[in-house]
């Protein structure tokens, strides 16, 4: 999928589940970790860090993204999300994953095993998308 090697997508698997350990999760004990690999081959990770004041907490593929895009990679090449089931990105991470991806952009669910559960691409997780190319005049 997108020339991601199977060595490469398990690397970025491995990577995710560093972060799903670091997790601060106290209230949901929902570990999830992400990895994203950047255009220049540099992989940002995140975890998932909650709030007792809830909407303040963050999911681990935005921390991922956003660590990407403040080191100046704009551009996400691949992303690989793990929590105990291989659950999928909500609503808002989809979208922030949209705004740094191309349609085509791998995503790779796996659980905490490593094994992947899903393996999809940005389009396929998010169609008919609303992107930054919307708004050009």
């Amino acid at each position: 999928m997108n020339g991601l090697t199977i060595e490469l997508k398990q690397a970025l698997i491995d990577q995710a589940r560093l972060y799903q350990k670091r997790a601060y999760n106290p209230y949901s004990h929902y570990a999830v970790g992400a990895a994203v690999l950047a255009e220049d081959g540099q992989v940002y990770g995140g975890t998932n860090i909650e709030n007792s004041a809830y909407p303040s907490g963050l999911c681990a593929e935005r921390v991922a993204i956003f660590r990407a895009v403040s080191e100046g990679n704009r551009k996400i090449k691949a992303i690989a999300i793990v929590t105990c089931n291989g659950g999928s990105p909500c609503g808002a991470c989809r979208q922030v994953m949209r705004e740094f991806a191309a349609a085509d952009m791998p995503v790779i669910l796996a659980n905490d095993e490593g094994d992947i559960i899903f393996e999809s691409t940005m389009d396929g997780i998010l169609p008919r998308s609303f992107g930054p190319e919307d708004l050009e005049i």
